[in-house]
């Protein structure tokens, strides 16, 4: 992971604000997950099939024809695919900007295969917390985590990897350790608040939401510390401070900026909203864009914000905002 790329900077730019096309493409390169994580709702959906590798190779070359110019895997679990080395060595040959976001489960036994993997992000939700949270013991995650630095350092990649940390009602007092860890391992590390999707059950949101409001800005509070000592925290003060204070008082670009693609092909506003825009590997990138316009839109308008910590950095950086422009690190 590297600081602000000023030429990576430009073309984005081009791309979202001249020709006024997303220019991340965020794929669901599968349909299944290795985990039951409570706050996650991709798990619960109906098994869809997983696209062919050939399939996801025409979308990829559509996608670098429209200009998308990074592509990240994600969601459910990208390591199920035994093909996935295939299909991010094509993304790299296309020259797209590779990334990948892990549940890590599978991290130990695949570590070799992520070479054309960009940026690694892995999802570390707590130390003593994390099995309640993800129904998986820690050191098995610590094992893979450990293993794909080692690897990563021999194969000379020169991004750090990075963990992402969901905040919930459960890991609250974990945090400052797992900086630490951060800083121990020689990783990044990111915070994001728990998005209370309506599709589960108050009965587990109130088990494992943000309940505790003022142990909640503490935290956050000490986060900011954190980061202002020098730990290697990835998040901006400003989006910090909006995610301590609950405000969500920004204007969304996200939709402008990344486009979601399910495993079936078919483009969503964005991960709140989810709603279908058209496929695109029926229709293509272009059609699906063009004849979406009014709904993307409209939907914008309506919505009521969030704080996922790429959207909400991202339409920041976008809205030129200074603080952000200068210490943005790139996921």
């Amino acid at each position: 992971m590297s600081r602000f790329d000023p030429i990576l900077a430009s073309k984005a730019l081009w791309q979202i604000r001249i020709k006024k096309r997303p220019f991340v493409l965020s794929h669901g390169v599968n349909a299944n997950c290795n985990m039951r994580c409570k706050f996650c709702e991709y798990w619960r959906k109906e098994p869809g099939k997983e696209p062919s590798r050939d399939e996801v190779f025409r979308l990829l070359d559509d996608a670098k024809k429209f200009g998308i110019g990074v592509y990240n895997a994600w969601t459910t679990e990208p390591l199920l695919r035994k093909d996935l080395p295939l299909i991010m060595a094509h993304a790299k040959k296309l020259g797209l900007i590779t990334s990948m976001v892990t549940n890590g489960k599978l991290l130990y036994e695949r570590a070799e295969e992520l070479e054309d993997v960009d940026y690694l992000s892995v999802s570390v939700d707590g130390t003593k917390s994390y099995k309640e949270i993800r129904k998986m013991d820690f050191d098995i995650l610590l094992k893979g985590l450990r293993k794909v630095i080692e690897v990563r350092h021999l194969q000379k990649q020169k991004n750090p990897i990075l963990m992402n940390c969901v905040l919930t009602g459960k890991n609250l007092d974990d945090i400052e350790t797992l900086v630490l860890l951060a800083e121990k391992l020689g990783v990044k590390v990111s915070f994001e608040p728990v998005h209370e999707f309506p599709g589960i059950s108050p009965e587990i949101w109130n088990e494992i939401g943000i309940r505790d409001k003022d142990k909640f800005r503490s935290t956050v509070n000490r986060i900011i510390e954190l980061k202002e000592q020098g730990y290697p925290i990835i998040n901006s003060k400003t989006y910090l401070r909006m995610v301590r204070d609950g405000n969500m008082d920004y204007k969304c670009r996200a939709s402008g900026i990344i486009i979601n693609v399910t495993h079936d092909g078919t483009a969503e506003t964005c991960r709140v909203h989810q709603e279908p825009l058209g496929n695109v590997m029926k229709d293509g990138f272009e059609k699906v864009w063009k004849s979406s316009a009014q709904q993307r839109e409209e939907i914008v308008d309506k919505c009521e914000g969030c704080l996922f910590f790429g959207y909400t950095e991202n339409s920041l950086m976008q809205s030129f905002n200074p603080e952000v422009l200068m210490n943005y690190e790139w996921m």
